[in-house]
């Protein structure tokens, strides 16, 4: 039944569930193998996700895979459902898979069935195969280890044959040439072999390679004129084939131009250039130049007058072809040039196509002998005898998936139907990739990042402080990014660019950098002080500008004062003309306008300590708090809000699932998330920091301030100084 088919299908049975709320939504509970058994009659809108990835995730890849029916990188509700099924169906007590036990006892087969009467025996040959035939039980990295299964054994199924199947010298040699020849393929037993289509494919080059050779065989006179010498002649007839056609280009142009003979010929100016050096180092330079002299008509010279650089190859060209093809002539006209090389027109042409080059290392001879005493038929019976215990080889793997699945498929119902390992204390969900270190606090919440662009994206829709890292494991130099969540602590000394440390859940260690920063509320706490944290931070910033700009003032009029600069004429003319007069009016215009303004500062703060002031001393903290919550009021409203609805949905639907239903990370279960640093119980403190400064107690003298200023204030206030305007 297809997915659709499924999901169009899908009833609801009589089944009773239990339902609890986790995370702001309600989702069901797997408490019993009859839970499991029933599954498939579960709503899909009730499933937390609808599909998952196959990579990125803290579970066997190996058991995803078998789920994965499709082969589309996702896992989808029907091939969940039908896992589930199979599962169930195999076994004898479906609770069993609620262990999600390592160790698989074989007792747990239902041999009510013929499926699992040839599970169970299966499962005692892989024991026997493994040398623990008195032994009840399996685990998953005996049935996947199909080299220690199938070690003893010559055939198991796969279709491969290996040098231990062969059972003669010939078959062995011919293996052993087509691995050569073509290619190996590994055996389930890890020993190399071959397979049909490899002996089809050898057979088909050899067949294509005999009938190359007997074209040449055929036309033999016409494509190999110089016999069996011809090929080694061609290739050395290649080698100097562009310079000889460069010295008759160039006796060519000589005879369309006299003048031009002299330029086409060696300059002198070239020669002298060498002259002075040893002439032995200069044999590229001396390649360069023309095969021969040039003239207007002129045949090409075989024994002198040859450029010293190529007098051997044209030695080599006089005894090996001229010789035989020109009767040994001591040069060759234009014509003769051209005729010897449609003479190996047919020898290129015949390479040109060659065939079967894979067989040619064996040589024509043993090719013949392969294909006329037909090997290849021998080598197709023992694949075919392999291939007959197919189906024994199916049940060992269906043995591997009933060991993988009862440890393995609750753990997934966990992380994909209700999500109970996530908000489960001390457990982590299968895309819990690690645990990030940074700033004097753990996140728990760490996901693998499989496409940054999607994050990009849907992160902001998370509502949670993000911070993104590349991670590097120096002892192999792999990489990859995470997005760890920050809920709980603050963020003031967070910035891209600091470094951390994560550890992955093999207990491996890779350094962190941040890499980008999402902002979002921590907590409500955080958020109170987040108004005067920017305030901070402004002031900061203003008074970091202000100083930078006086301090370069001042170094710029240092130097300009030690500094010997010559006057232009600009400088001259500003030096003749007058300053412009002081214009008296503006600035008693700016100064009362800042007269204005203080005077203003000074009466509203003055009514707003007047106020205060007047007000009955309990009221007096009333309005200190009521002050405090217009500041940061705001600032908490939004972040409780927030912190209510931070979804870890949008993260996951980035890495390739599909959630059907909310993920909420709340204010207590954002805590748990985050570890704070933390002293350990009855560690004992020395205050005494011998690096602090010493000096006099601070609180007495802030205590004493106070109160002078608090009876310098009441006594302005009561004698009404406090109202007078600027």
């Amino acid at each position: 039944m297809s997915h659709i088919d499924f999901l169009l299908h899908q009833k609801q049975g009589s089944h009773i569930w239990n339902f609890s709320t986790v995370g702001g939504e309600k989702r069901v509970n797997l408490d019993s193998g009859t839970d499991l058994l029933h599954l498939a009659e579960l709503d899909p809108k009730l499933w937390t996700a609808l599909s998952c990835p196959v990579n990125n995730l803290e579970i066997d890849k190996g058991t995803l895979d078998l789920i994965d029916t499709d082969n589309d990188g996702q896992i989808r509700i029907p091939e969940v459902v039908a896992a589930v099924q199979w599962v169930t169906g195999v076994l004898k007590d479906p609770g069993e898979l609620l262990k999600e036990a390592a160790t698989f006892p074989l007792s747990a087969i239902n041999d009510g069935t013929d499926e699992g009467r040839m599970l169970l025996e299966t499962a005692r040959i892989i024991a026997k195969n493994l040398g623990k035939a008195h032994e009840n039980s399996l685990e998953v990295g005996e049935t996947s280890d199909t080299e220690k299964i199938y070690a003893g054994t010559k055939f198991n199924g796969d279709g491969v044959i290996t040098e231990d199947t062969t059972t003669t010298a010939e078959e062995l040699q011919l293996l052993q040439e087509i691995m050569a020849c073509v290619a190996s393929i590994k055996d389930r037993n890890g020993k190399p072999g071959v397979n049909q289509e490899l002996v089809d494919l050898f057979v088909a080059q050899c067949e294509q390679y005999d009938g190359w050779i007997d074209k040449r065989d055929n036309e033999y006179q016409v494509i190999m004129p110089l016999g069996g010498e011809t090929e080694q002649a061609y290739n050395h007839y290649c080698s100097i084939r562009s310079k000889v056609d460069d010295y008759f280009i160039r006796c060519r142009l000589a005879a369309f131009d006299d003048q031009a003979t002299e330029v086409l010929n060696l300059q002198t100016a070239r020669v002298e250039l060498i002259t002075d050096k040893d002439l032995s180092t200069c044999m590229d330079d001396i390649a360069a130049y023309p095969i021969a002299k040039i003239a207007a008509g002129r045949p090409l010279p075989l024994t002198n007058g040859i450029n010293p650089a190529w007098e051997k190859a044209i030695h080599q060209f006089r005894s090996m072809i001229a010789t035989v093809l020109l009767q040994g002539k001591e040069e060759i006209t234009e014509q003769e040039w051209e005729n010897i090389g449609n003479q190996f027109a047919p020898f290129a042409g015949w390479m040109a196509n060659k065939q079967g080059a894979i067989a040619e290392p064996l040589g024509i001879a043993r090719v013949r002998e392969i294909l006329s005493t037909k090997m290849a038929d021998k080598l197709t019976a023992l694949i075919l005898k392999d291939k007959e215990l197919e189906q024994e080889a199916n049940n060992i793997m269906q043995v591997d998936k009933l060991v993988r699945y009862h440890r393995d498929i609750f753990r997934l119902l966990k992380n994909f139907v209700t999500f109970y390992d996530f908000y489960t204390p001390g457990i982590k969900a299968i895309f819990q990739a690690g645990t990030l270190y940074i700033d004097q606090r753990s996140c728990d919440l760490c996901v693998k990042v499989s496409d940054m662009p999607k994050h990009a994206t849907n992160a902001s829709f998370s509502g949670m402080y993000l911070i993104y890292c590349d991670c590097v494991l120096r002892s192999t130099n792999e990489k990859m990014t995470i997005v760890a969540a920050l809920t709980n602590g603050d963020v003031n000394n967070l910035n891209v660019g600091r470094n951390a440390l994560f550890y992955d859940r093999r207990g491996l260690d890779w350094d962190a950098t941040v890499v980008k920063i999402i902002e979002n509320p921590i907590s409500i706490r955080q958020a109170f002080f987040s108004p005067y944290n920017k305030v901070s931070k402004f002031i900061e910033t203003q008074v970091n500008k202000f100083a930078s700009s006086a301090d370069e003032k001042v170094s710029s009029g240092l130097t300009k004062s030690v500094t010997d600069i010559p006057v232009k004429e600009e400088d001259e003319k500003a030096k003749k003309e007058p300053p412009p007069p002081f214009d008296v009016g503006k600035f008693v215009g700016i100064f009362a306008a800042i007269g204005l303004a203080v005077g203003a500062i000074g009466t509203a703060l003055a009514s707003v300590v007047g106020g205060f002031l007047g007000l009955v001393w309990w009221k007096m903290p009333i309005a200190i708090a009521g002050l405090l919550l217009v500041i940061s009021g705001p600032s908490m409203i939004i972040a409780f809000f927030k912190l209510r609805k931070r979804n870890l949905a949008p993260l996951l639907d980035a890495n390739g699932w599909a959630i059907n239903a909310r993920v909420i990370v709340n204010i207590q279960f954002g805590n748990a998330l985050t570890h704070l640093a933390e002293l350990p119980k009855g560690a004992k403190i020395n205050f005494n920091d011998p690096f602090t400064k010493k000096s006099r107690p601070v609180l007495p003298v802030v205590l004493f301030l106070s109160i002078v200023a608090g009876i310098i204030i009441y006594v302005l206030w009561k004698n009404k100084f406090m109202s007078l305007h600027f």
